[in-house]
């Protein structure tokens, strides 16, 4: 039976509504579903000359009626409106360039009500399908953004982040673990990434912030940084050695893996980043440029795992005064204040006085495990959850009167913001929700950022929540809802989610002798191993 798709919409869809479907149909039984909480995800196979698919559904196995029309061969339908536990028949419609209708089949799907735990591993395994089925094919590394509207402003849809592909390491490791992926799928993954590193671009053994995946050739990301990136590469080569340890004790392959993997990290010379000798680490070299980005590293901020990987590098490693007399200023790092009544001991650069973008008590650790982790300048389990704390209290006070805020909806960070990107936080603060700020602060605030999840998939649903986890940010103040992705924001989601179920990716990277030494070399204790 075929349909003129230029009547009026109620007589085109009168067929479905009282259960008469197209005559024809092709692979029928090839539909996959999967259901949710409060959502069904499907899967079809593309129709030959399909150019657009409608997707149908019915509570009664009887009566269809239509949810969406589609271009894609995916479909997330949020069936809030249809109720709870709700046993539902999908029939999936190709149409082709002349309005024709061809069924290419049917399936049923329940949705059930959700624990805490199954929610929380499902939006882990949705992000980590960002760094999975997202990444970029020739490199096997993950593209710095995804726009699921279609637009790169850019023309870059094949860059590559080398910072956002070393938090995403984690998330595929997780994959491993989980069963999300075989073994030797994360094993192939893995290698290709690292013959792809080891013949990009690299600047006295350090990594570009951008690559171009397919080439493996620098990315400039500002007009004179277009050489090596410190802090990037250190973000990478955390989760590098995570892997290493992971497989050094395995089959042929991952050894060989696990080899290249230390050939990488002992060709990073970090000394040379001193800039010849200085008591401080510099962020940025280019040989076209040299020095002219003048950026060291200098207070608290999200670089104190480059530190850590500088001073525990076997072959270019930095002396401990680097550390001291560079990073924490001879001291000048500490403050002490009390904003909502919780202390914060490091003076956050440019934020002294409530505490940095929340992605400062992210990046750092999503190896480093601060858990009992202190050194003279701080005790960085205490200051990265007050650092968490301090944050939420001011989006629950909300002094500026933002829609949405509260104690379900909390968490200021860098992302995508109204007017393109900005690194919010405490005092500079637009009325913009970073997801990422609250579900990376898993470890910190387990039951806070609970509700945040909980608030977003439940109320906001498909306006945040997509193919790859939750999108990048949120205003309902301003109806501002892109259907976005950054890497530097999917990847701390899932490896912190994973950090706070297992930490996995704690053990793995503290396991690494370096960085016990390391460690050991700037006067770092640990309580927990």
């Amino acid at each position: 039976m075929k349909y003129n798709l230029y009547l009026p919409i109620t007589l085109l869809l009168l067929p479905f509504v009282l259960g008469c479907g197209p005559a024809k149909k092709e692979s029928d039984g090839n539909i996959i579903a999967k259901g949710y909480d409060r959502h069904v995800e499907l899967h079809w196979p593309a129709a030959s000359q399909a150019s657009s698919y409608l997707i149908l559904v019915s509570s009664d196995g009887k009566n269809f009626s239509p949810r969406a029309t589609v271009q894609d061969t995916m479909y997330m339908d949020f069936v809030n409106d249809l109720g709870q536990n709700l046993n539902l028949n999908y029939k999936i419609v190709a149409l082709n360039e002349n309005k024709e209708e061809t069924e290419l089949g049917s399936t049923m799907v329940t949705t059930n009500d959700f624990s805490e735990e199954e929610l929380l591993n499902m939006v882990q395994y949705y992000t980590f399908r960002y760094f999975w089925e997202g990444a970029e094919p020739n490199s096997g590394m993950a593209r710095e953004r995804i726009h699921i509207d279609g637009e790169y402003p850019q023309n870059d849809r094949n860059v590559v982040t080398t910072g956002g592909t070393g938090f995403g390491i984690f998330g595929i490791l997780a994959g491993i673990e989980r069963r999300w992926i075989t073994r030797q799928e994360g094993v192939d993954r893995f290698e290709k990434m690292v013959n792809f590193l080891e013949n990009a671009d690299r600047f006295h053994g350090v990594w570009p912030h951008w690559l171009h995946g397919e080439t493996g050739k620098v990315k400039p990301f500002s007009p004179k940084d277009n050489g090596g990136d410190l802090v990037e590469s250190a973000f990478l080569m955390q989760g590098l050695l995570a892997v290493r340890e992971y497989f050094k004790n395995g089959n042929d392959q991952e050894k060989a893996i696990a080899q290249k993997i230390d050939e990488l990290w002992k060709a990073m010379e970090w000394d040379w980043y001193t800039k010849g000798g200085e008591d401080v680490l510099y962020w940025h070299w280019s040989p076209n440029h040299g020095w002219e980005m003048d950026f060291p590293l200098k207070g608290y901020n999200e670089c104190l795992i480059t530190y850590i990987l500088a001073a525990s590098s076997p072959t270019h490693g930095v002396p401990a005064k680097v550390y001291h007399e560079g990073w924490a200023r001879n001291g000048d790092i500490n403050t002490l204040v009390n904003p909502y009544d919780y202390q914060l001991t490091l003076k956050h650069n440019g934020a002294e006085k409530m505490g940095g973008p929340l992605f400062w008590a992210h990046y750092s650790y999503i190896g480093l495990n601060p858990k009992g982790l202190e050194d003279q300048y701080a005790n960085y389990w205490k200051e990265n959850t007050n650092h968490t704390l301090i944050n939420r209290a001011w989006c629950v006070e909300n002094s500026q009167g933002y829609k949405g805020y509260g104690e379900d909806l909390w968490g200021l960070t860098a992302s995508y913001s109204v007017n393109g990107y900005a690194g919010h936080r405490p005092g500079k603060d637009f009325g913009v929700i970073s997801p990422t700020a609250a579900l990376s602060s898993f470890p910190y605030t387990p039951e806070e950022s609970m509700k945040v999840l909980k608030n977003l998939y439940y109320n906001y649903g498909d306006r945040v929540f997509g193919r790859y986890g939750f999108y990048d940010a949120l205003s309902p103040e301003e109806n501002y809802y892109p259907k976005r992705y950054l890497a530097i924001d999917q990847g701390p989601i899932v490896a912190m989610i994973e950090n706070h179920r297992s930490g996995l990716g704690w053990k793995l990277f503290m396991q690494a002798p370096e960085i016990q030494n390391g460690l050991e070399k700037l006067g770092f204790n640990r309580e927990a191993k």
